[in-house]
């Protein structure tokens, strides 16, 4: 984590026109009309899938295809013909990439408790986000996996210097520690089987920087082995440090005087890329002598911040410059909006699609700039960095999580994982999905322990309805509708509808090249009226909190709405709302 214009009704006798019209083939030289009641063109072919891009690689091979039921459902009327003012367009003849199971991931830390509470373990195992990241962010750069509480290696200084020169108590944490308010890493093992996770692990590189012994790098990168030699296999994805690349980690400034291999008193990109190679290395090893296969990501940086005194410039060039293709996967985090700004719904949700395709371009181009082959990207670390509205715990930060999911999936990403299940309320300045109860005095006020926020209903509702493959799809008519189009493996469509204004928008959906039903379903999600733009709560077909905040107690047994396929597909959404679609095969 880093700190740091809907058309108005027609006449009668425009109506009539209009269906006139209809009927007459060369209407308007063969295009289509504006309002048109069409479902979309009929079934052709299905389909095949594209070669995995490179940026996805191995990430895709748990690829797995997903079935659509549905069992009860409320029926709904839909809106009026003349009240659509955006068309949204499915098309089914091509297919934009798979969509890899790893790309609703999160992060787990080890201030959330041991792991054990049955209300979270059901959300978790509810949001199935499929690959769970720890030990969690900067704290793994002071984390040692297989000491008890207190008992650090002996061979690191008790203080360490921040990036100002101010030396403070290291903190350091513990994989072994069994207190209520901390979790052993053995309990985040059995977390993921309980919730049918996998892992991603970072590993202590900030250990061979302030480490005091003759061989820091060597001792760092042999606990990280052994490590790999305790996991056994559990474990495929492993990254050497966090956000290396920032001035607020531990290890970019060290004391040189307690050093003993000649390292200088700032970290580079270089250094970090000779590192990598020597925990690379002895991480391989181990994983050989338990028969393990694993995969290594090295630290990236996610745009150049030429002028940023935070980042160390260059990070990207240097750090490839010495490991070169010895990466497995490139690891970069992103939290989107202005840092720490108060920011604006206008400001906050279009940088899920400017950033996602910035940061994807970006390492791209680093790989092409240092000629090495280009590597998986993986997004462990995104959310928003918006503060002082409660941005962070709103309706809108759901918003913003369903376009970054679309847009990573669309920018061919190997896997992404969002900060983080919970963390602590800071006054709503909160990364948390869940209210965390172990911060106490910190925590949410009202709210009940692991009290979903708005954005694990938006990340709930759109795994349910996005299918194994993305296809294209396209909008006509309000800026502020954004889409995202799927199908199932077996055979119907998903689309996925943003509403990013604050005014509301009938939208009419038609799938082009697909054998269609008679029936399309759907969920609707908006915020409440509290907080102005900013709503705590989230409503799911009308349905909202029985507190102050959140959504529905019930989410996993709302019925979705359901309306009839003939006459067109046609739904409003809220302002600032999404919605989750499942158009049936026939």
């Amino acid at each position: 984590m880093r700190y740091f214009k809907q058309a108005g009704p027609l006449t009668l006798l425009a109506l009539l026109a209009l269906q006139a019209c209809k009927k007459d083939k060369n209407f308007g030289g063969g295009e289509t009309p504006t309002f048109d009641t069409g479902t979309g063109t009929g079934f052709t072919a299905k389909a095949s899938d594209p070669a995995t891009a490179n940026t996805a690689g191995f990430f895709m091979d748990n690829w797995q295809p997903k079935t659509f039921s549905v069992s009860s459902t409320t029926a709904s009327a839909k809106p009026g013909l003349t009240e659509v003012g955006t068309t949204v367009t499915v098309d089914l003849s091509q297919v934009t990439a798979k969509v890899s199971r790893y790309m609703y991931g999160n992060n787990v830390n080890p201030y959330m408790g041991q792991l054990t509470d049955a209300v979270l373990l059901n959300h978790i195992t509810n949001l199935n986000p499929g690959i769970l990241r720890a030990p969690g962010g900067s704290l793994s750069d002071v984390y040692f996996w297989n000491a008890a509480d207190g008992a650090a290696p002996t061979d690191v200084p008790a203080q360490l210097t921040d990036y100002q020169g101010t030396v403070t108590a290291a903190n350091y944490w513990y994989g072994k520690n069994t207190g209520s308010w901390t979790c052993s890493l053995d309990n985040y093992y059995a977390m993921l089987r309980q919730t049918n996770s996998t892992a991603i692990l970072t590993v202590n590189y900030g250990y061979a920087r302030y480490g005091t012994g003759p061989t820091p790098v060597q001792t760092a990168a042999h606990l990280a082995a052994n490590w790999v030699r305790y996991d056994k296999g559990r474990t495929k994805y492993w990254e050497v440090g966090n956000e290396n690349y920032g001035n607020w980690e531990a290890g970019y400034n060290i004391d040189v005087t307690k050093n003993k291999d000649g390292q200088p008193k700032y970290l580079t990109g270089d250094l970090y890329g000779q590192h990598f190679k020597v925990f690379a290395d002895s991480m391989r090893k181990a994983a050989a002598d338990v028969g393990a296969t694993i995969k290594i990501g090295t630290v990236m940086v996610d745009a150049e911040y030429a002028t940023n005194p935070t980042i160390i410039k260059n990070w990207n060039k240097q750090v490839l410059a010495q490991a070169g293709n010895s990466p497995d996967f490139y690891v970069v985090h992103s939290y989107y909006t202005p840092y720490n700004t108060n920011a604006s719904p206008d400001i906050i949700l279009p940088t899920a699609v400017t950033e996602s395709k910035a940061i994807a371009e970006y390492i791209k181009l680093s790989a092409q700039a240092a000629g090495v082959t280009q590597k998986p990207i993986a997004l462990t670390e995104w959310n928003i960095n918006s503060t002082g509205s409660r941005q962070m715990v709103s309706n809108i930060a759901g918003l913003h999580a369903v376009m970054v999911l679309g847009e990573v999936i669309k920018n061919g990403f190997g896997m992404a994982a969002r900060w983080d299940l919970a963390n602590a309320w800071d006054q709503g300045n909160d990364h948390g999905l869940l209210n965390n109860p172990i911060t106490t005095g910190n925590t949410e006020p009202g709210a009940a322990a692991w009290n979903p926020r708005p954005a694990f209903f938006y990340l709930y509702y759109f795994q349910k309805y996005f299918g194994d493959r993305m296809v294209p799809t396209s909008a006509t008519g309000s800026t502020d509708v954004v889409s995202y189009s799927s199908t199932f493996n077996s055979g119907e469509a998903g689309v996925v509808l943003v509403n990013k204004g604050a005014s509301a928008q009938t939208v009419a959906v038609k799938v082009n090249n697909f054998d269609i039903g008679t029936s399309y379903y759907y969920y609707t999600l908006n915020g409440g009226a509290d907080n102005g733009n900013f709503s705590g709560q989230v409503k799911v077909n009308g349905q909202g909190p029985a507190g102050s905040t959140g959504g529905p107690g019930n989410y996993t047994t709302i019925a979705p709405y359901t309306a009839a396929v003939s006459g067109g597909i046609r739904v409003t959404i809220p302002a600032y709302g999404a919605m989750f679609m499942v158009v049936a095969k026939k």
